[in-house]
C-alpha cells in the first residue's frame, strides 16, 4: 500500500532562516505532543482484566448482563429484533421520506429496458454496455435495446483463463503455498471486472446487439460454469508447474521451457474453450460480418451489416471512445493526484493495464455533475451492500438506526474501512441524474442498476451525497471532460504499484 507523502516534498529548498524557524516549530510541536501524551497516560486508569489469559468467562457474561438488564432501550430492542430482520426493523422513516426519486438534472435521453444480470457477477459489463447503448439508442431512435453482455462475458472468461495460466507459468518457481500463488488461485476467473478490462474486450472483440448473441442459462447463472472452470484451471496450473520443474531439472534452455509451457497451455485451453462454447454458445467472430435488423421507436425497420469490431467502431466510439476514458478513484489511504495500478490484475494477457488516478471526493462529485449536465451517463464503482435497501432502491448512510438501537458508534473512516477489509468496490452501476441545491451542491444521484425492474423504483436507485462520499470509490470519465491536472497525471504514466491483494484490486 502507498503512503501519504508530505507536501514538503513539493516545496523549494528553504533558506537558512526558514530551516531554523521550521526546526523551532518542530521542537515545540514535539514538546506539546509529549505533554499531551503524559496527560493522557495520567488520566488512564488501568485495571486488571477478569481473565488474565484472555479467555472468555461466565464472569464476563454475568457482568455484561447485569448492566444490560437495567437498560430499557436494550430490553425493547431484544423484544423486537429477536423476531425480525434488523434491516427492516431499524430502517429510518425520515431517510425514506427524504430520499425521493426526484432529480433536477438528468441526461437528455432515457434508455430502456432496465437490465438484469440475474444470478451472475457481470455488473461491470452491464454498466459498460448501459453507458454505451445510450448513444446508440439516441442515434437510431430506439425505444428498447440492449447490447450483448454475454458476448463480452464469453471473451472475458476465456481470456481470464489464459491470464491465470500465464501467471502460473510466470511464477512456476514459487512454492505452491506461496501467498501470491494462493491469492491468484482463489477467485481466479471472477465474473467481476474493471473499466480497463472492458476496454480490452471492446478493442479486441468489438460489440454486438443482444439479439445477435442472446443470454444463455449459464451467462445468467454463472456459478456452475465457474465452479467447473476453476477446477479444471487449477488442475491445469499444477500440470504446467510440474512440466516447468521437470524441464528445468533437465537443464533445458529458459526460452525453450517457455515455448514448451505455452504449447501445453494452448492444449489445455482448448478444454476451457469447449466447456464455454457448450454452455454459453459459440460467439460471433469479431472479424466476420453479421446482419442486425431492428425497429425504431416509430416502428420503422432498420438494417445494419458488419463485424463486431466494425459495430463497435461505428456506434460506440463517438463522441467519446471508451479507450479515451479513464478511472478516477477516491482512496484516502493513498496520496492524491497519483496514478495507481494493481500488480498482476487483468484479463487480456499483454492488454491495457488497470489504472486509477486517485483524487479528492469533491473532484469526483464535480466531474459527475459536469458529465450529467453534458448528457453523458457515468460508470461508477461502489460498495453497494452498505446502508442500502434494494427493495426501496435507496443508498443512504442514515438509512438504518443501528447506532441508536444498540447504543454504539460506527466510527470507521473510509480509509479505515479499506485498511481492515470492511469495504471495497463490489458493484458497478451508472449515474444518469443528480439533484442539486440552490447553490449547486449535490443532494442525491439517480442510479441505473442491473437487477431488473423489481428492485428499487422500477429498477432505478437513489444515492445520497453522503453515501457517495463514503462508499463510492470510482468513476469513469472521458479525458475531454476530466480535470486537466488529473488527465496529466494519467497520461504521464508514472504508476504506483499496489500488491495483488490490495482492496483496489477487488473486481466489481
Amino acid at each position: 500500500m502507498g503512503n501519504n507523502t508530505s507536501s514538503h516534498s513539493r516545496i523549494p529548498t528553504p533558506t537558512h532562516y526558514a530551516f531554523e524557524h521550521n526546526r523551532d516549530l518542530e521542537e515545540k510541536q514535539v514538546e506539546l505532543n509529549a505533554h499531551k501524551l503524559s496527560a493522557s497516560l495520567s488520566a488512564l486508569q488501568v485495571t486488571a482484566p477478569l481473565s488474565e489469559d484472555g479467555s472468555l468467562t461466565l464472569g464476563h457474561v454475568s457482568g455484561w448482563e447485569g448492566i444490560a438488564s437495567k437498560d430499557p432501550k436494550l430490553q425493547l430492542a431484544r423484544t423486537i429484533l429477536s423476531q425480525t430482520d434488523i434491516r427492516s426493523a431499524l430502517i429510518s422513516r425520515s431517510a425514506k421520506v427524504a430520499d425521493q426519486h426526484i432529480f433536477n438534472h438528468l441526461v437528455d435521453f432515457k434508455t430502456g429496458p432496465v437490465t438484469n444480470q440475474k444470478s451472475s457477477g457481470r455488473c461491470w459489463l452491464f454498466a459498460t454496455t448501459n453507458v454505451i447503448r445510450y448513444g446508440i439508442m439516441k442515434k437510431l431512435k430506439l425505444k428498447d435495446f440492449q447490447l450483448s453482455q454475454s458476448y463480452l462475458f464469453f471473451w472475458d472468461k476465456l481470456n481470464k483463463s489464459n491470464y491465470y495460466l500465464e501467471l502460473m507459468i510466470e511464477n512456476a518457481d514459487l512454492p505452491v503455498d506461496d501467498r501470491l500463488i494462493n491469492h491468484l488461485s482463489g477467485d481466479l476467473i471472477s465474473d467481476g471486472g474493471q473499466w480497463d478490462m472492458a476496454v480490452n474486450l471492446l478493442e479486441n472483440y468489438g460489440l454486438v446487439p443482444q439479439s445477435i448473441y442472446p443470454e444463455s442459462t449459464h451467462s445468467s447463472l454463472s456459478s456452475p460454469l465457474n465452479s467447473l472452470l476453476k477446477t479444471k484451471l487449477r488442475e491445469h496450473a499444477l500440470i504446467l508447474r510440474k512440466l516447468s520443474s521437470s524441464l528445468k531439472q533437465a537443464n533445458v534452455r529458459e526460452q525453450t521451457v517457455l515455448a514448451a509451457l505455452r504449447t501445453k497451455k494452448e492444449e489445455l485451453m482448448k478444454e476451457v474453450y469447449n466447456i464455454m462454447t457448450a454452455t454459453l454458445g459459440v460467439p460471433p467472430n469479431p472479424s466476420k460480418k453479421f446482419v442486425w435488423e431492428y425497429l425504431d421507436a416509430d416502428g420503422k425497420a432498420g438494417r445494419w451489416e458488419g463485424s463486431p469490431r466494425e459495430y463497435y467502431e461505428q456506434f460506440a466510439t463517438k463522441p467519446y471512445a471508451p479507450s479515451d476514458s479513464f478511472s478516477l478513484i477516491n482512496d484516502p489511504r493513498n496520496e492524491y493526484s497519483k496514478l495507481y495500478t494493481v500488480d498482476k490484475l487483468g484479463n487480456i494477457w499483454g492488454g491495457r493495464s488497470i489504472l486509477y488516478v486517485n483524487t479528492e471526493i469533491e473532484n469526483m462529485k464535480q466531474t459527475v455533475i459536469k458529465m450529467v449536465k453534458g448528457g453523458t451517463p457515468v460508470f461508477f464503482g461502489c460498495d453497494v451492500g452498505k446502508f442500502s435497501d434494494s427493495a426501496a432502491g435507496i443508498m443512504d448512510t442514515a438509512l438504518f438506526e443501528y447506532e441508536s438501537a444498540f447504543s454504539i458508534t460506527l466510527g470507521l473512516t473510509k480509509a479505515e474501512r479499506l485498511q481492515i477489509n470492511e469495504s471495497a468496490m463490489t458493484h458497478a452501476m451508472v449515474i444518469s441524474g443528480v439533484h442539486l441545491d440552490s447553490e449547486g451542491r449535490p443532494i442525491r444521484y439517480k442510479v441505473e442498476n442491473s437487477w431488473g425492474e423489481t428492485a428499487g423504483n422500477e429498477g432505478w436507485f437513489v444515492m445520497t451525497d453522503r453515501w457517495f462520499e463514503e462508499f463510492v470509490y470510482q468513476i469513469v470519465v472521458p479525458k475531454a471532460l476530466a480535470p486537466k491536472d488529473l488527465v496529466d497525471v494519467y497520461e504521464k504514466g508514472e504508476k504506483v504499484v499496489l500488491p495483488p491483494w490490495d482492496p483496489m484490486g477487488t473486481l466489481a
